[in-house]
């Protein structure tokens, strides 16, 4: 599917706040732990728990959310379909970025071991 610029604008100024509540949802109903959704987070964003409780209450769009996040330098190597678009194909950044992060979850609530979602070297 292609991305469109309506899109592309509509994601931007979706609410993280407005979000994450199914995030938690989703990777609890799997057996998975809000904590490990947020070490997710965290490894993409870099945000600690602070920071992400503080953009939830401001009710920052995914445009602010990501504009403050420090993106993890791994994050290209999150690549396959979600929601039906190839996430490698995706050429709005913002859109991309969103999409890392609804990867991150999906592969999470789909039991992936923590070091694959993670993209950990092996040693």
């Amino acid at each position: 599917m292609k991305v469109t610029a309506e899109h592309n604008n509509r994601i931007a100024k979706m609410t993280f706040a407005s979000v994450y509540p199914h995030y938690v949802t989703k990777v609890e109903k799997k057996d998975r732990t809000k904590e490990e959704l947020h070490q997710v987070i965290a490894w993409l964003t870099g945000f600690d728990q602070d920071k992400l409780q503080d953009l939830i209450d401001e009710k920052a769009t995914f445009e602010k959310f990501f504009q403050d996040a420090e993106l993890n330098p791994n994050a290209h190597l999150i690549t396959g379909v979600i929601c039906g678009y190839r996430i490698e194909e995706i050429d709005n950044p913002l859109t991309q970025q969103v999409r890392f992060l609804d990867k991150l979850v999906d592969e999470l609530a789909k039991g992936r071991k923590m070091e694959k979602i993670l993209r950990e070297e092996k040693k």
